[in-house]
């Protein structure tokens, strides 16, 4: 099939023009090429989206799909107006964020919607679930119900993984910042995590368009328990030293941040109010074909992709060395 990736050149938009070629697919990223090449094998067009006639090199071809992971409505509302008439369908990578609620475990894609944002523009993160909730409803008005694949992903994870969400943990207990060698985890015995590969994703889009899938799916991974998930990695790090655990509240008060950014632990969620965030019912994109790949196996190589990096950079989540040694003392003395 004739694809057309809008990226291509970050993190999950090149796992799927990577996995298309790999298919055999003839595959073109729409891009800036300002985050990296394309993968090869992948033919290459250079735009900005937010320009004036951005889309008017890839509106002359016809195309069986189009793939879009932005986050901009008016990038998602721009394209659908370009490519409505030449692509047979858009698969449009959403977030498990657009939903209302995120309290009430194993709720499905009924579950309520935010409110979609108004403007063209998310101006923060803060907005990014209604961001998701309008570009979702630009593809549907455009492309119709039938010719559009709306894919709410999960926590994405696997090498590569930038955000840092999931090669804190296994690198954190592969090195751990304390002599004697523990290691602070997050004391939520109730908490679920769910992470979905990047290549599983990526290889289940694919097969989507191939398939020309149409509806609204969350793409998640298998639901398990925040402490079996760090059990798993401390297993592939190869930790013995001791797991310092510390509760929500204390955590709070020494001012670490649940989930992300800076002076964070990782995929600690407040509970009750996120008790349904990481346990999303995802058992219709696995009867639509999804499969996962152990977690375990993630883990190992995110682990082994995080050790070929430097070890000094900046991290876009976790503690930071001295935090963590300054954390553990205030708690151990306690």
């Amino acid at each position: 099939m004739r694809l057309l990736v809008l990226g291509g050149t970050a993190w999950l938009g090149r796992c799927i023009a990577a996995t298309a070629v790999e298919r055999g697919h003839h595959v073109t990223c729409m891009a800036r090429g300002e985050s990296g090449a394309v993968p090869p094998g992948a033919a290459f067009t250079r735009a900005d989206r937010d320009g004036p006639g951005a889309y008017r090199e890839v509106a002359r071809a016809e195309w069986d799909v189009v793939i879009d992971v932005s986050r901009q409505p008016g990038q998602v509302r721009r394209a659908v107006t370009a490519l409505a008439g030449v692509a047979g369908s858009f698969v449009f990578v959403s977030s498990t964020n657009v939903y209302a609620d995120h309290g009430t475990p194993g709720a499905d894609e009924n579950a309520a919607l935010l409110p979609a944002l108004a403007g063209d523009v998310m101006e923060s993160m803060d907005t990014y679930g209604q961001a998701k909730v309008a570009c979702e409803r630009h593809v549907l008005d455009g492309f119709r119900p039938g010719r559009s694949l709306i894919a709410r992903a999960g926590l994405i994870g696997g090498p590569g993984d930038t955000f840092d969400r999931t090669g804190y943990w296994p690198l954190r207990f592969r090195r751990p910042a304390a002599g004697d060698g523990s290691v602070l985890v997050p004391d939520v015995p109730g908490l679920p995590a769910q992470v979905i590969d990047v290549r599983d994703l990526a290889s289940w889009l694919v097969d989507a368009g191939e398939r020309r899938l149409s509806g609204a799916f969350n793409v998640v991974g298998e639901t398990i328990p925040l402490p079996a998930h760090l059990a798993l990695a401390r297993e592939v790090a190869g930790h013995t030293g001791p797991v310092v655990a510390a509760g929500q509240d204390w955590l709070a008060a020494h001012d670490v941040q649940p989930w992300m950014g800076e002076r964070s632990l990782p995929l600690w969620l407040p509970m009750p109010e996120y008790a349904g965030f990481s346990s999303r019912d995802g058992s219709a994109a696995r009867a639509a074909g999804l499969t996962a790949r152990p977690l375990a196996e993630t883990l190992a190589d995110t682990l082994a992709w995080e050790l070929g990096r430097n070890p000094q950079r900046p991290r876009r989540a976790g503690l930071s060395d001295p935090d963590e040694r300054r954390l553990l003392h205030a708690l151990t003395a306690l």
